[in-house]
């Protein structure tokens, strides 16, 4: 992926930072992390019933931001073949790959 979409992708979701996630896992949290490929549903589900709660409310928005994601883009962030440019994902895709090893 090259630089300038990485920054659009960065920008765009950074516009978005005004919402607000539930404090708890709700349906509508289990329905958003489904994803199209097996590999993605099992890291977030794994991740929401293990350490959800547990995230500051900083960390719930740039997960919720992290879900609107293409499933390719990550899959790839998820698994560790490319790095976000933004800090707070890189954060909690490590928080999350790390639930998943446990």
């Amino acid at each position: 992926m090259s630089e300038i979409i990485k920054l659009k992708v960065r920008d765009y979701y950074s516009m978005n930072s005004e919402k607000t996630m539930p404090e708890e896992v709700d349906s509508t949290l289990r329905w958003r992390c489904r994803r199209g490929m097996l590999e993605l549903d099992i890291l977030f589900n794994g991740f929401i019933d293990k350490q959800y709660t547990q995230l500051s409310s900083e960390q719930k928005v740039t997960f919720d931001q992290l879900l609107d994601y293409p499933d390719q883009l990550l899959f790839d962030l998820l698994l560790g073949h490319m790095q976000s440019s933004d800090n707070k994902v890189s954060s909690l895709v490590q928080t999350i790959r790390q639930s998943a090893s446990v």
